[in-house]
Order: C-alpha cells, then sequence, then structure tokens
C-alpha cells in the first residue's frame, strides 16, 4: 500500500522550508562556486520564511508569511501609519474591521480591514475587537441570515497571525488561555447557525487560513497573489486555531500534512482540486460572488462544503487502521530523514492530528493543539527561527539614507549560469533586461538556461503563459558583434557583471560600460574574491569608481536567497542604496559586508576547508565526517560539499584565502588534499570523481583508488575522533571566524552575521546561526572549548579577542 505521492514527494524534497524558504537557509552544494557559477545541485535546509519589511522588535512581524513573494505584501512600523488611540465615529465603529454591511437579504458582510498596516493580520488586539464585534452587531442580530468575511485591502485577506505577540509572552504557558479564548470565539461563530463565507484575494496564510476553515464556503480569486498555506512549522510551531483538526477533515489527512509539514503555499488551481476552496473567480467578481453564494447557503440553494470524496485507495490509507499504520509509520521516516529529528514541530503536528482522529468528538483535540502550540513556542528550536525572521525584517532596511536611482533596465554582462541566472530573477521582477555576451552560441546557452527554468514553473502551475511570454520579452540578448548593443546599453540603468575571475578582463569591461553608459548608471561586479577596490581603481581606464559595488551572488541564482553587497571606500550612498534596492526586489535578502578578502560567507568558510584537510589527516573517515556535521544540523556534510561545488574550486578558494589576511586562522591543515586531487583530475561530482566515486543511480561510493589516496595522505592513520569533538572542531573554525568579521566591522552586527550564515551555507537553521548558537551554548563555555583545542592542536582554534570580552563580561551578541 502506497502513501500519497504528492506527500511523498512534498515531504522528502523538503520539511522545514526550502526556503526561508521560502524560499530559506542552504548549506548548499553552491556556496564555494566562483561568480561564474559552475554546475551544481542545491541542497536545501532553509526554513523558508519571508519577513515583513521593518525594523527588530519593533516591527509587527507576519509569523506564517511562508514565501519571498509576499514579503513585497508586508509591512511593519517603519512603512506603517503609527497606530495611534482609536476613538469609534459612526462612519468607524472598529479599529481593525469597517463597519459591518448587511444586505437586503441578510448578508453581513464583514471587512478586515486595519488601516495603520499594508496587510491584515491577526493579533491579540485584533481578535479581542473582532469578539466585541461578534457580540455586538452580529450574534443576537435575526436580521443576519449569513455572513461573508472579507478584506478591504487588495494587499491580501489575512497575512497570519502577529508573531509580536507570541514573542512578547515571556512565559509561553500564558498563550494557552489566549488561545482557548480564541477558539471559544470561533466555535461561538460556529453556534449562531448561519452559513459563512471566507472571500479571498491575496494571501491567506496561518491564521488567515484557519479563519477560513471554519467558515462552511471559501471563495478565492485567480490573482497571482492568492495563496493559501499554514506555514508555521518553518517558524517552529504548528496552527493553533483548529487548524491541525479543520484541514485534514476537509482535505484529507494526507493533503492536509502536506502542506502542514512542508508549509508550502496553494495556489487557486490546486486549493480548487484539493477542495481547499469551493469556487475560484476574478477579483473584480469576489465580493458579489461571495453575496450570492451566502444567499445561496442560506436559502438551501446551494449546498455547504462537504470533504471531497477520496478514491479507494485513499480511503484504505486513511480510513482503515492497517492503511493508517503504514501511513503514519512512512510520515515519520520521512520527517526523520529531512529533519534529522532537529526540528521538533513537524512530531507535534503529527501527534496533535493523530490526537484528533482518536478523539474525534468534542472539544479535547483542540485543548491538546493548544497545549502544544504552546509547548513549541517555548522550545530553543522556535526562538531560532523567530529570530530568523526577525532578523530578515532587519535586512530589508539599509542604514544609509540615500535614495537609490530610479532603475528600469539592467544590463547583465556574461550569460553563463550565473549571469543567466542574475538576468532571470532582474526579467521576473519586472526590469528590462540586456543580457550580453561574446557570441551567439554562449547567449543561446544562457537563454536556454533561463527558458527551461520557466519552462519548469510553467508546468508545474507556478508561472501562467502570460507571465512566461512576459519574462522572456523582457530580455534582449546582445553579442560582442551586434551592432546595437552599444546604443542599448546607453539606457542601462544598472550594469551587472558576472564574467571570468580576471582582474584585468573586470576592469576592461568596467571601461567598456562606462563609455557607453550616462554617468547615473551603477556598475555591480559579481566577483567572488577579487577585492571591489582593484577593481574600481581610479585610472585612465577607470573613470566613474563612485559608481562600482559588489553585488556577490550566490549560485544558482534562482534559488538561493543571499546576496552580499560590498561596497568599496569609495563607493557613493546613491549606488550602494541602488545595489541594495534591486538585490530586494529581486527576491534576495541583503547583507552589506565591507570589501575583504572572501567578503562574509566565504570568508567564514575557508577555515571549515582547512580543519577538514588536518581531520583528514588525522585519519578521521569521509563518512564520519558527513555524518557529523549533518547531524549538527547541516544539510550535507563537508566532504559531500566539496565534491558537489568542485574540490578545484574549494582548493582554489581555500588557497586564496590562505594567501589573503587571515594569518593563523587558515593554518592547522593540509590543502595539498585538495590540490593533489585535481592534478589527478578529480574534480568531484561534475567529473564523476572526487571523495567520492559517483556511479549514476548506484549513488556514491569510497573507490579504491581514492581509499589508497588517503592512506598515503594520512600515513596509514586511522582517528576514532568522537562525534562532538568533530562538530565542534569543523563548527568553531567557522564561528570564531564569524565572530571575527563583527570585530573587524567586515558585518554590520550580529544579526547580519547570523542571516549571512543561515542562508548563505545552511547554518543550521534550528540553532538560529552562529550568534545565536553562541548565545545558546555560553560564549565563556564556548571559549574555554575553543582555549582547550588552542591547547592541543595550535593557535588557529584561539578565539578572537571579540569571543574573549564576551566570555569576561558574560554578554550575549542578542539581548
Amino acid at each position: 500500500m502506497m502513501i500519497n505521492g504528492a506527500l511523498k514527494r512534498s515531504l522528502a524534497s523538503r520539511l522545514c522550508g526550502r526556503a526561508i524558504t521560502s524560499r530559506c537557509h542552504p548549506y548548499t552544494r553552491s556556496t564555494l562556486l566562483d561568480s561564474r557559477g559552475a554546475p551544481s545541485k542545491l541542497i536545501d535546509g532553509t526554513v523558508g520564511l519571508s519577513p515583513s519589511n521593518g525594523n527588530h522588535r519593533h516591527a509587527f512581524s507576519t509569523a506564517v508569511v511562508a514565501e519571498s513573494s509576499t514579503a513585497s505584501t508586508t509591512s511593519s512600523s517603519p512603512e506603517s501609519i503609527t497606530e495611534e488611540q482609536f476613538t469609534p465615529t459612526p462612519s468607524r465603529k472598529y479599529k481593525y474591521f469597517q463597519n459591518i454591511q448587511v444586505t437586503p437579504s441578510g448578508v453581513a458582510i464583514i471587512r478586515f480591514d486595519n488601516p495603520y498596516k499594508k496587510v491584515n493580520t491577526l493579533s491579540f488586539a485584533v481578535m479581542r475587537e473582532a469578539q466585541s464585534m461578534w457580540e455586538s452587531d452580529v450574534h443576537g442580530n435575526d436580521s443576519v441570515k449569513s455572513i461573508v468575511f472579507t478584506s478591504a485591502k487588495e494587499t491580501g485577506f489575512i497575512a497570519g497571525a502577529d508573531i509580536f505577540d507570541i514573542s512578547q509572552v515571556e512565559d509561553k504557558a500564558q498563550l494557552v488561555p489566549v488561545i482557548e479564548e480564541a477558539l471559544n470565539f470561533f466555535l461561538k461563530m460556529k453556534s449562531k447557525g448561519v452559513p459563512m463565507v471566507a472571500a479571498i484575494h491575496g494571501p491567506a496564510l496561518g491564521g488567515g487560513l484557519e479563519w477560513a476553515l471554519w467558515c462552511d464556503y471559501r471563495i478565492c480569486t485567480d490573482s497571482s497573489s492568492t495563496k493559501l498555506g499554514l506555514p508555521e512549522v518553518k517558524l517552529g510551531l504548528l496552527p493553533g486555531f483548529g487548524g491541525t483538526q479543520n484541514l485534514p477533515k476537509l482535505v484529507g489527512i494526507q493533503g492536509g500534512m502536506d502542506m502542514m509539514l512542508t508549509g508550502k503555499d496553494i495556489r487557486p488551481p490546486k486549493a480548487k482540486k484539493m477542495g481547499l476552496v469551493d469556487l475560484v473567480v476574478a477579483p473584480q467578481s469576489l465580493e458579489s460572488v461571495a453575496i450570492q453564494s451566502a444567499e445561496g447557503l442560506a436559502n438551501g440553494t446551494v449546498k455547504k462544503s462537504k470533504p471531497k470524496e477520496k478514491s479507494l485507495m485513499n480511503r484504505l490509507i486513511e480510513d482503515t487502521p492497517p492503511g493508517q499504520y503504514l501511513m503514519w509509520d512512512k510520515v515519520k521516516k520521512m520527517v526523520d530523514k529531512n529533519t534529522g529529528g532537529n526540528y521538533p514541530a513537524p512530531y507535534a503536528i503529527i501527534d496533535c492530528v493523530k490526537y484528533g482522529l482518536a478523539h474525534p468528538s468534542g472539544n479535547d483535540k483542540f485543548k491538546h493543539e493548544r497545549e502544544e502550540f504552546a509547548k513549541l513556542a517555548a522550545t530553543k528550536e522556535s526562538e531560532a527561527l523567530i529570530g530568523i525572521f526577525d532578523g530578515m525584517n532587519q535586512m530589508k532596511k539599509l542604514s544609509s539614507s540615500a535614495a537609490p536611482i530610479d532603475v528600469k533596465k539592467v544590463a547583465v554582462m556574461g550569460a553563463g549560469l550565473m549571469g543567466a541566472g542574475i538576468a532571470q530573477v532582474t526579467a521576473e521582477k519586472g526590469y528590462d533586461v540586456l543580457l550580453k555576451d561574446r557570441d551567439a552560441a554562449s547567449l543561446g546557452r544562457g537563454l536556454s538556461y533561463m527558458t527551461e527554468n520557466w519552462e519548469k514553473k510553467h508546468k508545474r502551475k507556478r508561472m501562467t503563459t502570460y507571465q512566461l511570454n512576459l519574462n522572456t520579452s523582457r530580455v534582449t540578448p546582445l553579442a560582442d558583434d551586434t551592432e546595437s548593443w552599444k546604443r542599448h546599453f546607453a539606457g542601462a540603468d544598472l550594469v551587472i557583471e558576472a564574467v571570468f575571475e580576471n582582474l584585468d578582463l573586470k576592469r576592461k569591461i568596467v571601461q567598456q560600460v562606462e563609455e557607453v553608459t550616462s554617468d547615473h548608471c551603477v556598475f555591480a561586479t559579481n566577483t567572488s574574491a577579487i577585492p571591489i577596490a582593484d577593481i574600481a581603481a581610479p585610472g585612465p581606464d577607470i573613470k566613474r569608481p563612485e559608481n562600482i559595488v559588489g553585488m556577490h551572488y550566490f549560485s544558482p541564482v534562482p534559488s538561493m536567497p543571499l546576496l552580499e553587497i560590498i561596497p568599496h571606500a569609495g563607493t557613493s550612498d546613491e549606488a550602494l542604496a541602488t545595489a541594495f534596492a534591486v538585490g530586494t526586489k529581486q527576491g534576495k535578502t541583503c547583507v552589506v559586508v565591507k570589501d575583504v578578502p572572501g567578503f562574509y560567507v566565504n570568508r567564514c568558510l575557508g577555515p571549515i576547508l582547512v580543519e577538514v584537510s588536518a581531520l583528514v589527516k588525522e585519519g578521521v573517515p569521509l563518512e564520519t565526517l558527513d555524518k557529523a556535521m549533518k547531524k549538527f544540523g547541516m544539510p550535507v556534510g563537508p566532504i559531500t560539499l566539496i565534491d558537489e561545488v568542485g574540490v578545484d574550486v574549494a582548493a582554489k578558494v581555500s588557497t586564496f584565502l590562505s594567501d589573503a589576511d587571515l594569518g593563523v586562522r587558515m593554518g592547522g591543515g593540509d590543502l595539498s588534499l585538495m590540490t593533489n586531487m585535481v592534478e589527478k583530475g578529480w574534480l568531484g561530482r561534475k567529473s564523476n570523481q572526487g571523495f567520492y566515486t559517483y556511479a549514476g543511480k548506484k549513488g556514491k561510493t569510497i573507490g579504491s583508488e581514492v581509499t589508497a589516496y588517503l592512506k598515503e595522505f594520512t600515513g596509514g592513520k586511522v582517528s576514532n575522533l568522537s562525534e562532538k569533538d568533530i562538530q565542534d572542531r569543523i563548527a568553531s573554525r567557522l564561528v570564531n571566524e564569524a565572530a571575527k568579521c563583527l570585530e573587524d566591522d567586515i558585518i554590520e552586527n550580529p544579526v547580519a552575521g547570523d542571516i549571512g550564515l543561515v542562508f548563505g551555507i545552511g547554518f543550521a537553521p534550528f540553532k538560529g546561526g552562529p550568534f545565536r548558537y553562541l548565545d545558546a551554548v555560553g560564549v565563556s563555555s564556548y571559549v574555554d572549548r575553543m582555549n582547550g583545542f588552542a591547547d592541543t592542536l595550535g593557535e588557529q582554534f584561539e578565539p578572537c579577542q571579540l569571543l574573549k570580552d564576551y566570555a569576561t563580561s558574560g554578554k550575549k551578541f542578542h539581548g
């Protein structure tokens, strides 16, 4: 007996985000790729969250916004009207709702409308006012025969619960009675006995969808902005307003588990197909159709929603004890595989659904759900994931107040994987794109890459035919021999180069661009190693160094959420603001970093590569290294990572950083481990031979040649180093370098450091990033641990001064 294929695929592909996320925090196989972006497959460990725009703790955050495309619809205090004391008037009786309108046929239209935010959310205050409004205007009003819930905002229905409310409650056990009060309100709504319709346009996520699930009928628009989902798992939480009970009852256990365990968005066509909504209509028809449906439900001409009829196979799986046993066994195994047991929320969701199946009558199932919610809210994993989400809010604001130039046309130099990926995400966000390379063949490969990606989205119904055609039409391919390329470039506002890592070539491109573009045009280099100051160094060939800035994308660009923005000392505030604005619009989380070798992410990875070579030299088996770091929380182990990005790329980056300014922090290893492999042609997966041998569907093995090579490299030594020692030695090299970057002002603050490494290399999201990790384990004890390594292994483990200072003072990186 087989579990539903869609559920199996979704769970197997990603559980706690993609992300995150949404889209979220990949310790990717591609992090070390140079700016050309060698082929790689993304390994994703993201939580996939999309933040509202705003500042830390003073901004409202939507706990359940799941995908980056939602980021533009969410809001926080800097972009919102400051909430003031509300004074009711006859034209506006309620703060968060418009006045209820009752039609002659008895349909009460209740419109969510928070005037202080760009989107509607469910805060404690909103729920209290909803109860008051219901008691005053609806419950005892006999003229109300049916109800339509909708939004007065074009930005969406309800984007979710207000995570700030949850964060403010110190004793999470106090959330239980708060949620109980909300549940009692929903039960009272049902007790009026009149049909209720949810009319949804835009996001209905988390608590927003849970509100709709309490209704008898759901209608959504066919807009590309409309999405439905329960992504609480991405914050280490579960749906707390009855979602774990109401969703499986409506769409089936497998469909419900798929949504709740992955936190993914459901688009209108699929929502209709799976029974999540009853009708899909054009936006302009939503309210009128909702009113007609409410009238029909009241007079009996329209039937209330019923759970979608199950196939025979699904009845056998979901409705029989043997089927349920096999289903839950399969679900748990997939959760175990995809989380490594590091995320408690998926297991709590499973538990709540199973509890509801065992206790179908009464309200005990809701009591159990809210108690589990409160327990999750108190976990360090949820705190870490919310910290990441909160950090994303902060990353949406640039510290500089300079205004960016108005960018309409972006030119991309280089149509390789990086250049084509940059062009793709740029065109998708509405910019006109010029894609230039040396010849038609190179351009063709880049255009094919974009087209294939768009066609995949189209096939999966993630992109309409219109959107596909529109994106394609925005891209103008240009080759060196295209006579009009200079005329096209004259209209460019931003040029992004993504060519080979060669300083002379990059400076030559700057010269070519400056000759044909206007004075305001910003030039961004996608270098992963060359100092921006060297590219922008004034000279006869560089006329506008103040317009030059680094934009370091990660490969594959369409999937990777992070963008490092690197100003050199002479970069103007306007150029920096322009790069930040474009990167943000491209859907990237932008971190501004100092112009130093390796910038931030790759600089932190360098010491890891050295330490891995040291551990191999000591005789630690390759599989043991991979297993230890996966258990630590990384999506892939370091040996697999090197094979995936390319042994040659890893060797190049580590050698470059060894010759840079890191000093002893790049010591203690033997990089000949990788350079010798490059000489042998063992380049990793791309050559089918790296540390592992790759043989098609047989997976990867360690071949006899590698075994012999490692025996020679290690001198035959075999180490039985403990798993914790392996984890601490690798992680401490990374964490120390991150702290050194903060000490040297390479990153602005601990939040930027956490976001950079979670999104850039997938530093275990449930640990919240290196600085939250240090706060959790204690800086003092971590410094002691590093000092112990330094005494026995060498000065490469000596903690940086900032860590020593925090250990002495007892300070935390996050208050």
